[in-house]
């Protein structure tokens, strides 16, 4: 067994115009402050990271590396959440999402695409010169306006759907395997990469493909009302990134995990600090360290009533708390009583 590192901060939800979030010097120094050894980077942020410079200068990401050290920050692993939910888009999100990209290829999907493959492959690339061995990312999706079966889908619909997202995710997958990093898709509601079984749907039109991997976060099941803990008996070799966020699932007579149309605050199901949710993170880490999972354990704070400094102070603490130092020796090697293969064999009642 290895030990999970930690506690890490996912940067995207801090960054901002106003000191300390506005400067890469700055909000690693606060990150530290608050009690974390690690950040996650928002590559498309650029006040606080440049993609393109960094997917062709070793030197830029040493220098980025070097400022963060300076301060007691390593840098975790690069996201392109943003960019991987361009890469599949229904035209029904189309207005929704064009948000995302650059001002020069809104309103025209297929460069959308285009620059959002582009800007994936930059973000492995900068991985590769940051000496990181995975990345978080989101798959898009083209079939999620169809995860309701009503109306009645038509036949091959969905089966269309996973085949044009493996054959878009493909060519980033290769270029992760050369460059030797894991794409991590966070799984994740409003994704087509949602749940155990469209992963797998995924997985096998990408041919198993070495570089098809998970970022694991509970809260994601929880507002799902999926098995978060069985999700890692079955993945976990799949499991390459982890999110440590919280959330609960009140269902009611008046809504459910659909939400009925209403606000994060409102919602049945909703996004909690850690600590204030349901998700069992005593289970999730004995799991997790059981299975050898040695990557970064990253606070996501999303939260409908916390503000978020608080949130992500408390986070440092809790993460701190929940890691398992893993033991060396087994708790019954007082008793050991130095047998061998003849021993045996005559505990066994064998002879000869």
């Amino acid at each position: 067994m290895k030990a999970i590192k930690g506690p890490a901060l996912f940067l995207a939800q801090f960054a901002g115009d106003d000191a300390p979030f506005n400067s890469w010097d700055a909000i690693t120094k606060w990150a530290a402050d608050c009690g974390y050894i690690g950040v996650q980077v928002p590559s498309w942020d650029g006040r606080l990271f440049d993609l393109a410079t960094a997917a062709s200068s070793k030197t830029y990401c040493d220098e980025f590396k070097g400022q963060a050290a300076a301060n007691g920050i390593a840098v975790t692993e690069l996201s392109t959440h943003l960019q991987g939910q361009l890469v599949a888009v229904h035209p029904a999100y189309d207005a929704a999402f064009d948000g995302f990209a650059d001002p020069s290829v809104r309103g025209n999907p297929a460069a959308r695409q285009a620059w959002a493959t582009d800007q994936v492959m930059k973000a492995i690339s900068a991985s590769q010169n940051m000496g990181i061995s995975a990345h978080a990312t989101f798959s898009g999706a083209l079939a999620w306006p169809y995860v309701y079966p009503w109306p009645q889908r038509p036949a091959g619909l969905v089966e269309a759907a996973f085949d044009e997202l493996a054959a878009r995710w493909k060519p980033i997958l290769d270029h992760a395997d050369a460059c030797g990093v894991d794409v991590c898709y966070e799984i994740h509601p409003g994704e087509d990469l949602h749940d155990g079984a469209s992963f797998e749907m995924f997985l096998d039109r990408v041919g198993g493909h070495v570089r098809a991997n998970m970022l694991y976060d509970p809260s994601h099941y929880v507002l799902q009302a999926l098995n978060y803990l069985d999700n890692i008996d079955i993945y976990h070799e799949r499991i390459k990134m982890f999110h440590v966020k919280d959330a609960e699932l009140n269902p009611t007579g008046r809504q459910g995990v659909y939400g009925g149309y209403q606000s994060w605050v409102d919602r049945a199901g909703r996004f909690r600090s850690l600590g204030d949710g349901q998700v069992d993170f005593k289970q999730v880490f004995s799991k997790l360290t059981q299975y050898g999972f040695d990557g970064w354990a990253v606070v996501e704070w999303e939260c409908a009533i916390k503000h978020p400094e608080d949130g992500a102070r408390e986070g440092a603490q809790f993460v701190k708390d929940h890691i398992i130092r893993p033991t060396e020796v087994a708790f019954d090697d007082f008793a050991d009583g130095g047998t061998d293969d003849a021993a045996n064999r005559t505990m066994l009642g064998l002879r000869g």
